[in-house]
C-alpha cells in the first residue's frame, strides 16, 4: 500500500499525462514489430509489462521522438515503478527518464514527474520490505532528477531507514573507500564532485547511525570517507579492525 503522497503523486501522473502518444512513432523494426510499436502510437491503451520494459530500457535512436515515448509511458510506467512490476531497477541499463529533458517539458508535466520520483523515494524509505532494492531505487531516482543531493536531504533518521542505510552503506563504500563512483547506470560529466558529496553526506549523517544499528566497521568507514584520502589510509582503524570487517 503506497503512502497517500506516493498515491497522489501516481494519480497525478496518470492525470498530467492521460492520452498522450508519439503519434508518428515507428520504433527500431529490427528490436520491435510493427504491432509493438503501435502501442505507441496509440492512447489509452495498456501495454503488456515486458513491453512497457523494453521501451523504457532501450536507447534514444531506437524511436523517433524519445520524449514523446516517456510521455507515452509515464502513467504505467510510473505504477510498474512503485510496485515492482517494471523489474529490472538497477539490472536493464539506463532508465529512459534518465535520457530525456523532462525539466523542459512544460510546467505541470516537469512538476508531476519530480514530485513522482521524490515521493517513491520517500516511500521506499519508510517501508521494511519494498519491492526494489533499496540502492538500485536511490540510484534511478538520482540518475532521473540528476542529482543526489534530495534524496539525501530526505533520508532522515526513521528505524527503516536506518536499515536501508546499512544495506547501501554496504554498497557504496567499497568503492567510495578509494573515491570510486559506486553506480552503475547513472553516468555525470562530474562524477568526482558526486563522490566527495555522497563521501560528506555519509561522514556527517551515516556513522553514528550505523553504530545505532549494530555496524562498528561501516560506521568506521563511512566516517573515514570524510577524510583526505592520505589521512583515511593513515587512519589506526587500518592496522585493526574488528572481527567483523
Amino acid at each position: 500500500m503506497p503512502t497517500p503522497a506516493l498515491a497522489a503523486a501516481l494519480a497525478d501522473i496518470g492525470t498530467v499525462f492521460n492520452g498522450f502518444a508519439s503519434p508518428a512513432e515507428t520504433g527500431c523494426e529490427r528490436c520491435f514489430a510493427p504491432e509493438e510499436t503501435a502501442f505507441l502510437r496509440t492512447p489509452y491503451t495498456r501495454l503488456p509489462t515486458g513491453l512497457l520494459r523494453r521501451f523504457v530500457y532501450k536507447v534514444p535512436d531506437h524511436f523517433e521522438d524519445h520524449a514523446a515515448v516517456m510521455r507515452r509511458l509515464l502513467p504505467q510506467c510510473a505504477q510498474a515503478m512503485a510496485d515492482g512490476s517494471l523489474g529490472g531497477i538497477g539490472y536493464h541499463g539506463y532508465h529512459g527518464l534518465s535520457r530525456v529533458d523532462w525539466r523542459s517539458w512544460p510546467t505541470e508535466q516537469a512538476s508531476a514527474v519530480e514530485s513522482f520520483v521524490l515521493a517513491w523515494w520517500d516511500d521506499v524509505l519508510i517501508t521494511p520490505d519494498p519491492p526494489c532494492p533499496v540502492q538500485d531505487v536511490f540510484e534511478t531516482c538520482a540518475s532521473i532528477l540528476r542529482t543526489m543531493t534530495p534524496l539525501l536531504d530526505r533520508w532522515e533518521p526513521h528505524p527503516v531507514a536506518d536499515t536501508h542505510l546499512v544495506g547501501c552503506a554496504g554498497s557504496w563504500l567499497y568503492d567510495l573507500i578509494t573515491d570510486r563512483w559506486p553506480f552503475t547506470w547513472w553516468i555525470r560529466d562530474d562524477e568526482a564532485q558526486g563522490v566527495a558529496e555522497l563521501r560528506s553526506w555519509l561522514a556527517r549523517h551515516a556513522s553514528g547511525r550505523l553504530h545505532a544499528q549494530g555496524e562498528p566497521d561501516l560506521a568506521t568507514r563511512a566516517r573515514l570517507v570524510g577524510l583526505t584520502y592520505e589521512e583515511r589510509w593513515n587512519d589506526p582503524y587500518w592496522a585493526s579492525p574488528s572481527d567483523t570487517n
